[in-house]
């Protein structure tokens, strides 16, 4: 079960970009699970990757390529991560880069490789080269809705959004997808996510707004706590609107915000999809004296199992939350300094449960599917959210499921 939205909104295209998706068999039949993202000449490409030790082979050879070329495509499987495959793993993915050059007339390290799926089986790379001209022929600038289908695994809905901007010199599109369900507590972005802009943008520039917008939206949800081996966040700018961007004025700030909040409402709906999930989660921590404190009291609230079946059952037990904010870590926390609100109502305070509480109207609250927990440190000006989903029996039927 998903919480909240359930169908695709409109997808802009973004001029510069084609995007065609085929059924490769990866690891079932008939099922679209190759992509291909055609990027035009001149186009500038920032990405972010896991930080698991254990990155797979497309992470690996993708951040390689990243840095001798200019990508001119990204090739995208799901059904396997080609990831503990080692030397075996390291050339299929070339292969595969090999094989969309030859066919596309590039370099092969003008191809930036992605996969997703079960780790530890290997990449069927045979498949892919067979299903790439497939995917070529079904190249085209509206070719967003089916990638977002193409890339999921265990999703149970494809995701996306769009935002046109009209800035003082001209209006710039931004388009993004993105997949993920399980595995989620990214340690610098998500499973996968995709996201183009028509505008121009310098390479340098490009890095440091993808890094900003990631911080604050993909790096700060969690599922179940697992960084995967294969996260990865790709930002494109064409450049065809002909809008240049910087980032002393007001535009380029409002396009950095346009980024962001694109940026946070994929990741809002990837906890939303969570494996199982029945209840969305969002926990703010105000008055911290650091984002990171913050973060870090937020995170360890979001991924508390004890927190996330109190969560499931629809149960104000709140003394697992205070338990949580006690854990994490706070050097000198005072504790009469600290409240905890669950939507509008204080439910701790002053070291305890405040005199306010109503279980009753707590409990109405709970049973709704989207939570606000609120946590006042007081002891900063720092803050935070951090976005999380409920544990039902699902996720763990799913889990066990997987490979199944």
């Amino acid at each position: 079960m998903a919480v909240g939205q359930s169908s695709l909104p409109t997808l802009e295209p973004v001029a510069g970009v084609r995007l065609g998706s085929t059924a490769a068999g990866v690891r079932k039949p008939d099922e679209l699970d190759l992509v291909i993202i055609e990027l035009a000449a001149q186009s500038q490409v920032a990405a972010v990757f896991t930080c698991n030790q254990f990155r797979a082979a497309p992470v690996k050879l993708a951040q390689s390529h990243c840095r001798e070329a200019d990508p001119r495509y990204l090739l995208i499987n799901t059904g396997n991560a080609n990831a503990g495959t080692g030397a075996a793993g390291d050339r299929a993915a070339w292969q595969n880069c090999q094989a969309l050059a030859t066919l596309t007339g590039c370099q092969a390290n003008q191809v930036l490789p992605y996969s997703t799926g079960v780790i530890g089986e290997r990449l069927p790379a045979e498949r892919i080269d067979q299903a790439l001209p497939a995917a070529l022929a079904n190249l085209n600038a509206t070719g967003w809705a089916q990638a977002a289908d193409a890339i999921r695994t265990t999703d149970t809905r494809a995701k996306g959004r769009s935002q046109t901007l009209a800035l003082s010199t001209g209006s710039v599109t931004l388009t993004g997808i993105a997949k993920g369900s399980g595995m989620i507590r990214p340690n610098m972005a998500t499973m996968l996510a995709f996201v183009a802009t028509d505008a121009l943008i310098e390479p340098g520039l490009l890095r440091r707004w993808l890094r900003e917008a990631v911080a604050k939206t993909f790096n700060r949800i969690t599922v179940d706590g697992d960084t995967s081996t294969n996260d990865a966040c790709t930002l494109v700018a064409t450049g065809h609107s002909g809008v240049a961007l910087d980032t002393d004025t007001k535009d380029g700030q409002a396009f950095l915000s346009a980024l962001t909040s694109l940026c946070g409402e994929l990741a809002r709906e990837i906890v939303a999809d969570g494996e199982g999930a029945t209840r969305q989660l969002a926990v703010s921590v105000c008055a911290a004296r650091s984002e990171a404190e913050a973060e870090r009291v937020g995170f360890c609230v979001a991924e508390s199992p004890l927190v996330k079946t109190a969560l499931f059952a629809g149960d104000p037990n709140w003394g697992r939350i205070l338990a949580a904010v006690g854990r994490a870590g706070v050097e000198d926390l005072a504790l009469e300094a600290v409240s905890i609100t669950l939507g509008d109502q204080v439910i701790a305070e002053d070291g305890g449960v405040s005199p306010h509480y109503d279980e009753a109207k707590a409990a109405a609250y709970m049973a709704g599917t989207h939570i606000d927990c609120h946590i006042d440190l007081g002891r900063g000006k720092a803050e935070a959210t951090i976005w999380g989903c409920d544990l039902s029996y699902d996720y763990v039927r799913i889990n066990a499921e997987y490979r199944s």
